[in-house]
């Protein structure tokens, strides 16, 4: 049997969340079968597997957050046609792998060296320890009930003794780590706890309860008590908390450390994009543009790969460490797009060098992707500028916090309908207007290059046509 251990799936990841998994107990899988969604501190990845056979055990608890190395699932030889009819198979008595001797090389991708000491064959527990492993079972997504689980790679031993019941102090209470921790700092002796959070164990209210006074005996004498796990349904419910980690945890971590190491300025202008938004409804009936997403978005996006051209330390970036600016000649694009997990930055690698319809492309798949949690850590990595859309939420424009590694943070606001005075004939029109709002880094770019720059990008939204001159 192989134990799977949580890789190294981003560059120093150390630890991973078990968001959900694919697979069952008993289930037959095959190399790179996926069995697990995990999320790390950038993005949701799906984990193949490295070994074919049948899945014996999950190891970890949808929702846990474990250690790179950790064993996830277990995953033994395949079940053969004889086992799964209940008669025993033919043994080669000249094969020592046969007749249970060592254990046999059908699992794929297990070295002998791995495989580690033979184990002989376990036996039903019973009494307490039985019922603490049922309780272990359930946490594993269409587990069956509990049946004799054998892992014989030994020729039979006589049967020992009956194993006499454990008391039940002698069983590990279930609970996630951050609630041991509480129950430490509170002085709450978590075994004596009644577990009321979901498949059987102790939560965050168990352990407030207890060090408040708040009992088993005491709820049912008429005290209430918030219902754990389920945010907003009680009535009783006044706090909840939500533990921060993956996505959330790197974001915040992130914005603060760009908050309070990058001096930000922001610009605001307000521009007329009336002829930007005739532009786009002529190519979307435009056939090499049909199959791809047109939107205001992506001729900003345009008008911002132009601009950089104009004004390069936009697309720069200060390392502290040298006491260099590094001037990058490609533009990875960053488009900050906000998830149930948490805001990611997936960027478009060489957007510069991209037509208007690859461009299109890309932004559309990377959009859907984030949307979908399925971005990889690699799609996140290398950004020199982004965007942020607040507009598609109404909102008109914000003062956005500079991605890590970049310089600069461009923030498109909504468009909508307002009176506007016409330059030419001092009339009042109605026009289609937004504002943009460019915070950068004042370390190296100073007030009258983030202005040209943002004066620029403003300047194609206005009129389109003036794209040719860059």
């Amino acid at each position: 049997m192989a134990e799977y251990k949580l890789p190294d799936v981003g560059e120093g990841l150390t630890e991973a969340e078990i968001v959900v998994w694919k697979v069952k107990v008993g289930d037959v899988i095959a190399i790179n079968d996926i069995v697990v969604d995990i999320e790390t501190a950038k993005s949701i990845v799906e984990l193949p597997s490295p070994y074919a056979g049948t899945v014996t055990a999950l190891l970890v608890a949808e929702g846990e957050t474990v250690a790179v190395g950790t064993p996830i699932i277990a995953i033994g030889e395949p079940v053969s046609d004889d086992q799964a009819s209940g008669q025993a198979p033919e043994m080669d008595l000249s094969n020592p792998a046969a007749s249970g001797g060592v254990e046999g090389e059908s699992l794929v991708g297990r070295n002998k060296a791995d495989r580690g000491p033979v184990r002989r064959a376990r036996k039903v527990p019973t009494g307490a320890v039985a019922a603490h492993m049922q309780t272990q079972a359930a946490f594993e997504p269409g587990a069956a009930p509990m049946v004799e689980a054998v892992e014989a790679v030994e020729a039979p031993t006589p049967s020992p003794a009956p194993t006499p019941d454990v008391a039940p102090a002698a069983v590990r209470t279930l609970a996630k780590p951050p609630v041991r921790k509480l129950a430490k700092d509170l002085g709450v002796d978590i075994t004596t706890l009644t577990p009321t959070g979901r498949n059987g164990t102790v939560c965050r209210e168990d352990v407030e309860a207890a060090a408040s006074g708040v009992t088993a005996d005491s709820e049912a004498a008429g005290v209430s008590r918030p219902l754990a796990g389920a945010r907003g349904t009680s009535t009783t419910e006044r706090e909840t908390r939500e533990p921060i980690k993956g996505v959330r945890k790197m974001m915040a971590q992130a914005m603060s450390q760009s908050a309070f190491t990058s001096p930000h300025v922001t610009e605001w202008i307000t521009v007329d994009v009336t002829r930007t938004m005739e532009l786009v409804e002529r190519l979307k009936a435009r056939r090499e543009l049909r199959d791809v997403r047109v939107n205001p978005l992506l001729l900003l996006a345009r008008a911002t790969l132009l601009a950089v051209r104009r004004t390069p330390e936009i697309n720069s970036w200060w390392d502290e460490a040298s006491q260099e600016v590094v001037y990058k000649s490609y533009v990875n694009l960053g488009i900050a797009a906000a998830t149930p997990r948490g805001l990611v930055v997936p960027n478009v690698k060489d957007a510069d060098a991209l037509s208007l319809v690859d461009l299109a492309a890309a932004l559309g798949g990377l959009v859907d992707t984030a949307r979908s949690g399925k971005t990889q850590p690699a799609d996140m990595s290398g950004g020199t500028f982004t965007i942020t859309n607040v507009g598609v939420f109404g909102v008109d424009a914000g003062t956005p916090i500079i991605n890590p590694g970049e310089s600069a943070i461009l923030c498109f606001g909504a468009i909508n309908k307002r009176p506007w005075v016409d330059e030419v004939t001092g009339e009042i029109v109605v026009r289609d207007v937004t504002t943009l709002a460019l915070s950068f880094d004042h370390r190296h770019i100073d007030g009258e290059k983030g202005s040209r720059f943002l004066a620029d990008v403003a300047g194609v939204l206005n009129d389109p046509g003036t794209a040719l001159l860059y």
